[in-house]
This record gives C-alpha cells, sequence and structure tokens, in this order.
C-alpha cells in the first residue's frame, strides 16, 4: 500500500482553526482576474458569461439578487415559479441578478460537480449541536434538493446536455479512526430512524477488485453534473417564466458588482438603494446570495461566528486507464477533504479526464482560511492534488504527469458548517435590514442544499410582499435560519 502524501484525521485540528477568535476584516469583492475553471472555460460552456454588462443598467427592482451562482439563480427560478402558481396576475415582480464578475463565475462554477445526498454523515455531531429532529432535517434537506434537480433534469430530457451521471459515490476509509466514526454516525442515523437501506459497506478487496484502491468504503447512490450548465438552465427557466407571464420579469447583469446598499429616503418607493460601477438600483428586496463574499456588504458576518472566506483547489488530470476499468462513480475521503469523479470521455479520446479537489490539510495550520483570491492556487495544495490519485489508485494514473488544469475557488465557510437562510439580522441592531435576506455559508457543500435553501428564502420574501405568514418547511433544519444564529 503506497504512502499516502496527506496529513489524515486533521478535521479536528481544521474545526479548531475555524473557530478561532479571529478580528477579521470584511470580505473583498471578488478579484477580476480567477483562475480558470474546467467548468468555465471550456470554449462554449458559458453563453451568459457578459450578459448584460454593458447598455442600460436595470435602475429600479421588486427585487435585486446579489449573486449569480446556484443559490442567487436557483432563487429567481423559484420566485418566477411561485409567481406563475399563484396565478396573481394582479402583482408583477421585477428580479435583477447582479453579479460582481462574469455569470457564475464563483465558488458555484469552480466546484467538483458532486451532486449527492448525505444518507448519515456527521449525525452524531449534529444530534449533539441541535437535536436529533434537525439533525433528520439536515438529511431530508440534502436528498430532497438532489431529488428536486434530478427530478427537474431527467423530465426534460437534459442528461446530456448537463453531463448529469448516475455513477453513485464512495467514500475510502483511510484510517481506523475515521472507520470508527462514521460507523458511529451510521448507527446514530439509523437508530434515529434515517433510512440507511441504500448505503453499502465495502471491504478493502471489495474495493481493490472493483476499484483498484486498498481501502475499505462506504457506498451510496450519488450523480454529479456540470454545474455551471445546470445553473444556466435555471436561469433560462425563470427567464421563460417572466416572458410567457405577466407576473415577473428577470434581468441580469454581470460584471456589475455591488459596492455598497444605503437606506433609501422615507419619501422614496423603494427601500434600498444598490450602488455599483455603473450606477444605482432602487430596490425594495435585497437577497444576498454572496456566500463567501457576504460580508463585505454585511460586516457583521466577518470573522468565525459569521462566514469565513475560504479557498479551495481543484485539477483536472487525465486517467491512464479506460472508463470500463476508472468506472463512473465518484469518490471522497480523507474526512471529506478530498473528492474526486470521472468525466464522461470526450470524442476522440480513450481515457476519462479526472476532476479532483482538495488538499487544504497540506497547507495546515490555516487550511486556507481567510484566503479570499481565487487568481492564483497554493504550490502545497497542488503538490497533494498531483500526488493523490496515483498513491490511492496504483497503475491507473500516471505519477508525475502534470494535470491538463488547475484553479482555485472561494467557498464561505460557517463555524457549524451550517448556511445563514432567511432575514439579514444583526446582533447590534436586528431591524437594520429589513427587507434584505440572505442564503449564504454552505461550508462546501453547496449543491445538495443551495436549490432548497434558496426556495424557502423565496417562499419568505413572497410571503412578506403578500403580507402572509410563512411556514417552515419540515425539511429545512431550524439551525440555517439567521433567526437562530443570533447566539453563535
Amino acid at each position: 500500500m503506497a504512502t499516502l502524501p496527506l496529513f489524515l484525521n486533521v478535521l479536528a485540528e481544521q474545526q479548531a482553526a475555524l473557530e478561532r477568535p479571529v478580528d477579521a476584516a470584511p470580505a473583498p469583492l471578488p478579484v477580476p482576474n480567477p483562475t480558470k475553471s474546467f467548468w468555465i472555460d471550456t470554449p462554449g460552456a458559458n453563453p451568459l458569461a457578459k450578459e448584460g454588462s454593458e447598455g442600460p443598467l436595470t435602475a429600479d427592482a421588486d427585487i435585486a439578487i446579489i449573486g449569480s451562482g446556484i443559490t442567487g439563480v436557483s432563487a429567481a427560478y423559484h420566485l418566477s415559479r411561485l409567481l406563475a402558481q399563484a396565478g396573481n396576475t394582479e402583482r408583477s415582480l421585477k428580479i435583477v441578478i447582479l453579479e460582481a464578475r462574469d455569470f457564475c463565475s464563483g465558488a458555484t462554477g469552480r466546484n467538483g460537480g458532486h451532486l449527492t445526498a448525505n444518507f448519515f454523515a456527521e449525525f452524531v455531531a449534529y444530534s449533539a449541536l441541535f437535536g436529533v429532529d434537525d439533525a433528520r432535517r439536515a438529511i431530508a434537506l440534502e436528498q430532497r434538493t438532489v431529488s428536486e434537480i434530478i427530478k427537474l433534469v431527467e423530465e426534460a430530457g437534459k442528461n446530456s446536455e448537463l453531463d448529469l451521471v448516475a455513477g453513485g459515490r464512495g467514500h475510502l476509509m483511510f484510517t481506523e479512526l475515521e472507520i470508527a466514526a462514521i460507523k458511529a454516525d451510521y448507527e446514530a442515523a439509523k437508530a434515529a430512524g434515517i433510512d440507511v437501506s441504500k448505503v453499502e459497506w465495502l471491504t478493502k478487496e471489495q474495493v481493490e477488485k472493483e476499484y483498484g484502491a486498498s481501502y475499505p468504503a462506504v457506498r451510496t447512490p450519488g450523480y454529479n453534473i456540470w454545474p455551471l450548465k445546470l445553473v444556466t438552465y435555471l436561469y433560462n427557466l425563470a427567464k421563460e417564466a417572466g416572458v410567457n407571464s405577466s407576473t415577473s420579469a428577470l434581468h441580469l447583469h454581470t460584471n456589475t458588482p455591488v459596492t455598497n446598499i444605503s437606506e433609501a429616503s422615507s419619501s422614496a418607493p423603494r427601500r434600498w438603494n444598490l450602488t455599483t460601477p455603473r450606477g444605482s438600483i432602487a430596490a425594495s428586496y435585497v437577497l444576498h446570495a454572496t456566500n463567501a463574499y457576504a460580508s463585505h456588504l454585511l460586516p457583521h458576518l466577518r470573522g468565525p461566528s459569521g462566514i469565513v472566506p475560504t479557498r479551495g483547489q481543484i485539477i483536472a488530470t487525465r486517467a491512464s486507464v479506460s472508463e470500463s476499468v476508472l468506472t463512473r462513480s465518484a469518490f471522497t475521503g480523507n474526512e471529506g477533504f478530498e473528492y474526486w469523479f470521472p468525466r464522461p470521455v470526450e470524442p476522440g479520446k480513450t481515457e476519462p479526464l479526472v476532476i479532483l479537489g482538495g488538499g487544504r490539510e497540506s497547507t495546515k495550520p490555516d487550511f486556507e482560511l481567510y484566503v479570499a483570491d481565487d487568481s492564483a492556487v497554493n504550490p502545497k495544495a497542488g503538490d497533494t492534488l498531483r500526488r493523490f490519485l496515483p498513491a490511492v489508485f496504483p497503475g491507473r494514473y500516471e505519477e508525475n504527469r502534470e494535470p491538463e488544469m488547475e484553479w482555485s475557488g472561494i467557498m464561505g465557510y460557517t463555524k457549524t458548517g451550517d448556511p445563514f437562510v432567511g432575514p439579514v439580522i444583526s446582533p447590534a441592531n436586528p431591524d437594520a435590514y429589513k427587507g434584505q435576506y440572505i442564503s449564504a455559508g454552505f461550508t462546501g457543500h453547496g449543491m445538495p442544499r443551495t436549490f432548497s435553501c434558496a426556495e424557502a428564502v423565496a417562499q419568505m420574501i413572497l410571503a412578506d410582499i403578500e403580507g402572509k405568514e410563512w411556514t417552515i418547511p419540515e425539511w429545512l433544519p431550524r439551525h440555517h435560519l439567521t433567526e437562530n444564529r443570533l447566539q453563535e
């Protein structure tokens, strides 16, 4: 068994670093020159890249969404869908999405493409912090999110267009400590009534025979998808809903960073003025879908009690065996620090391109926390990523082979791992942000959570517009709600 080029069992060390008191400055705006991502910079992958970056600016809107990643665009999709379902032709809403850089150029356009729900991971810790009921909801949220996205894609016949792959996901367990923790989570979830019937436990002999790695694993159903293509599809659906009805109109302005939000005068028809280099926008409601960058406009969310910018790193590397040998299964390992999966083989190629993310444990003790610059990569993380797959899967990856692409992206970490979902609330002045909402801080685990969290916020905004009480969905963990996060 090859020596792994990793620090093992350091998740607790990262957690300690994340909770360490830091007098952090607010996050900056996204840098203007990010590294090139496979998902974004493959030719033709981002037709909306510069959408609305020139010409007239939408100066007035009912709802301004800041951020064009999966959260912001999902919120626009849900708003359009909910308005169309309500059939209220007497009320028409104008929605504008504002993006600092190109369309979907943040974490969503840079992540690993995993679309896999949790079945039991971290159940013990979550139950201890927030109770068994919320631990169940945390799992329900992910399973609902994945189910809803898959249903949306498959019913429209978009599997191939969006690169949806149903290959399942295995988690390789490298140490006895990790095995014990995962089994404890499994047993606790099972005892709490979670359906774990689709969970498979594989011995290292089974893993070696099927995948070529000499470690035990746990396998669950799962998918991979091209994240940017999914978000582009959701945007087009939301846009079509507005075009085909009188209930909403959707506008997108890329390369239009919001630099400040100020309260409008009492006589103004809108509550908020959003300042951009291209002019100001008046809006009654604002949704912060800015994830790692949230504290740029909401400074009370800086530091360990808020949302911590954290740089992740990914490579695209070519396997040295065919897809039939490699399989289509995705994997995670080393307490989730590494994650990888093979892409469908491109025409003219015989070996798959594999997307591999991780390596942050090699940057300890800081773990790339408070790093918001995705114009560069960390050489320590890059070295770990280059050596990881050849060490874990001997003979299936060529040693010393340079990746075809390498890039970074900025994630938004919170010390509990939970996002902030709901009205923006400042502990110093709870009423200072009335009409502003947030869904951000997904701790590198947004694909199976953002779509549904954005739906919850869309429901909240529409309920407030209509003067109705919002009903909390059973699947939404109560600790995600901003009103329950004030004491962190």
